[in-house]
């Protein structure tokens, strides 16, 4: 079975091919996730959070989410939880994030 160091890094690089629908940037980049949680048991839970309170797009990040991966060996259960605190602003991106969308 697959640590839960391991589990944690393979989810999170399976984040980057989650894109927030309206920016078209990865919900990573755009610093989207706050958590990535790995029980002993391979269950994991990622906490993540939207561009804009009651962005409609919620629902469809977290299918993203569980199909993004559902591949991974050794993993358990996915969940997901949309917090809205911290609120999510512009500092929170990469510094890719930003080039691509012009904020300086």
């Amino acid at each position: 079975m697959a640590n839960t160091e391991d589990i944690r890094e393979e989810v999170t690089e399976a984040l980057k091919t989650v894109d927030d629908p309206e920016l078209g940037i990865d919900i990573m980049n755009l610093g989207l996730v706050y958590e990535v949680d790995v029980s002993d048991e391979g269950n994991v839970k990622v906490e993540f959070t939207l561009t804009t309170m009651g962005c409609p797009i919620g629902p469809m990040i977290d299918e993203q989410i569980k199909d993004a991966t559902a591949h991974i060996e050794g993993i358990g259960q996915v969940t997901t939880e949309l917090v809205m605190y911290p609120p999510w602003s512009p500092e929170k991106m990469s510094p890719l994030a930003k080039s691509a969308l012009g904020i300086v």
